[in-house]
């Protein structure tokens, strides 16, 4: 059965990782934005193509939690190694999709970082407006 859903796969895996790189800059370019002076409409802005690009990579994942589903794998790290051991049972080649795949979950891990690095900021900047509010009452 990998033999049907491989091609679909690899090209999940190469659109998510696309998508990814993009949350990246996304995160990286608001944290540009938070260490200048910030506008809510620059926050507003960066915020909405972050929700797209998760929502995007929210579906992708669906995709992928169905194929592992139709191979009767769990959706997690272990499930996901063992259809790429499958894949290479039966002698397709997995080194680049595997490559992409440990490349996403790098950039995961970027991605978390960034994201709390900025919730902080953005918290931070919202006491120092709370407080500013405060003083001007």
């Amino acid at each position: 059965m990998i033999e049907k859903t491989w091609a679909i796969a690899e090209k999940l895996i190469i659109d998510i990782l696309f998508l990814t790189e993009q949350l990246n800059q996304q995160l990286a370019q608001e944290a540009d934005i938070l260490k200048s002076a910030p506008t809510a409409g620059s926050l507003d802005v960066s915020s909405a193509n972050k929700k797209q690009l998760v929502s995007r990579l929210e579906e992708l994942n669906q995709h992928f939690i169905q194929i592992l589903a139709i191979e009767k794998l769990p959706n997690d790290q272990a499930g996901i190694n063992e259809y790429f051991q499958r894949a290479t049972l039966v002698g397709l080649s997995t080194s680049e999709t595997v490559n992409n795949w440990k490349q996403i979950q790098l950039i995961c891990t970027e991605c978390k970082n960034l994201n709390e690095q900025n919730g902080a900021s953005i918290e931070l900047l919202s006491l120092h407006a709370k407080r500013s509010l405060d003083i001007l009452k």
